[in-house]
């Protein structure tokens, strides 16, 4: 059963531009891909040779995002969305981490994009209905690499057991590993943008050329 995204009213009030895109589909995982990473090595050494680091933050992408955690009430620079931290980490000349294909591939996107991206195990997910809502005081939330996270006034996926995804990070429950064979991936566009769609558009692709993906779901 396709899973169904909803979006509380909580969410919507404050951030009437929010559009996302999810696409499930059935991946066939590896550790590594050497040309996927030679794809991530040359988007890597073109935003170093284009991109200022002060200039990050003004990408569209990147600064509507930030615009919603302000609303919020989240400080952008202490809790950076994905897709800055990550451009951060490129244009200072620091290594990316690598995880697995499948999570290598949505870094990959992101850095194309600006997007923040979700990457999740669907079969890790409880029920089949993702809420979008926004972060409480005091809720349980372990960031994957980072540990507790105050996700109070982030911008928050849950399933019926709980949180699993902020913009700036997603939780350890569902994480993806390299016994994933069901991903999830939720593309968030917070200033409804015209290069959501493409975004989509390459996602399926690259997960097809390096991730095997097969019987792909797009929802909106």
């Amino acid at each position: 059963m396709k899973i169904i995204i909803e979006i509380a009213d909580e969410f919507s009030k404050s951030c009437p531009d929010y559009r996302c895109i999810a696409i499930e589909c059935e991946v066939a995982n590896t550790l590594r891909d050497d040309k996927l990473w030679r794809e991530i090595e040359d988007v890597s050494a073109r935003l170093r040779s284009t991109l200022a680091l002060e200039a990050i933050n003004k990408q569209p992408n990147i600064h509507a995002t930030r615009m919603v955690y302000k609303v919020l009430g989240k400080d952008p620079n202490r809790y950076r969305p994905s897709a800055e931290a990550l451009m951060r980490r490129v244009v200072k000349g620091e290594e990316l981490y690598r995880i697995n294909t499948p999570v290598d591939l949505i870094n990959l996107i992101s850095l194309k994009s600006g997007f923040s991206i979700g990457g999740f195990d669907r079969n890790k997910i409880v029920g089949d209905k993702l809420t979008l809502g926004i972060g409480r005081a005091g809720e349980k939330f372990e960031g994957i690499g980072r540990g507790p996270l105050n996700i109070e006034g982030l911008p928050v996926f849950r399933d019926e057991a709980g949180a699993i995804g902020t913009p700036t990070s997603d939780e350890e429950r569902t994480k993806i590993d390299t016994d994933t064979k069901k991903l999830l991936l939720i593309i968030h566009d917070f200033g409804n943008s015209s290069d959501l769609l493409p975004t989509a558009e390459l996602a399926e692709e690259k997960l097809r050329e390096y991730a095997g993906a097969s019987d792909l779901k797009r929802l909106f």
